[in-house]
């Protein structure tokens, strides 16, 4: 069974960038469905029990779009809260060198998420990734993600999702997008991601956990496990 992981944060950490009002919502009903939908469909389809990439990617195989659209936006979420902290600070001279060389300067990096975030239609993920041709960035549509692109490994996502913004932001997404990436995207995280995509350590890998240990969530308690993601 698949639990609601904690936020690494607490509920006002973010602010004034994001409320606690929005991470209450998001978090604990948003991402809370996506959980109990997901546990609900994979234990239908035989699948209970495996890691939820497994999950995400046999579900994308064969064709379960139900248990797909669930699955990878329970992952989405969870990646999303590891993508931020309340502790910002500047990518590291070898993450800017690598954003360098894909873009040019941080500033054209800024203003490539910013403008794939807010041109892409509808719902969906603006994400960082590298791979192959090094560092790029791209936009996913609904639930859609990196775990079933082969040679992508993501490093950053910012939800594109209304329910991520409009509450603090209203359907000023750009302004959303421009905060969220200079007041708390997590660069720490990035760079570990960026170090497993090259083989050094562990990347992100849903978090494990017993029945009834997400109902922490709702005493406001915070967690600071990170967890390793298989590589695909």
């Amino acid at each position: 069974m698949f639990i609601l992981p904690k936020l690494p944060f607490a509920y006002a950490a973010l602010e004034p960038a994001l409320s606690a009002d929005t991470l209450h919502t998001h978090h604990d009903k948003h991402h809370r469905a996506y959980v109990e939908k997901t546990n609900e469909l994979a234990a239908k389809a035989g699948v209970d029990g495996r890691a939820l990439e497994e999950v995400v990617r046999e579900a994308q195989r064969k064709g379960d779009l139900k248990l797909f659209h669930n699955a990878a936006q329970a992952w989405n979420h969870a990646f999303f809260w590891e993508s931020m902290t309340p502790k910002a600070s500047a990518p590291s001279e070898a993450l800017k060198s690598a954003i360098a060389k894909a873009f040019g300067s941080f500033d054209a990096f800024r203003e490539a998420f910013v403008t794939e975030g807010f041109d892409h239609f509808g719902s969906g993920w603006v994400w960082l990734v590298t791979g192959s041709e090094g560092l790029k960035v791209i936009s996913t549509h609904d639930a859609d993600d990196t775990l079933i692109r082969d040679g992508l490994f993501p490093l950053l996502v910012c939800d594109l999702w209304e329910h991520a913004y409009y509450l603090d932001y209203k359907n000023d997404r750009k302004e959303f997008l421009k905060r969220w990436l200079g007041e708390v995207a997590n660069w720490a995280f990035a760079e570990r991601q960026l170090a497993a995509a090259d083989g050094k350590g562990d990347g992100f890998r849903y978090p494990a956990g017993v029945p009834g240990e997400d109902a922490a969530n709702d005493r406001g308690e915070v967690h600071s496990d990170r967890p390793g993601q298989p590589p695909h």
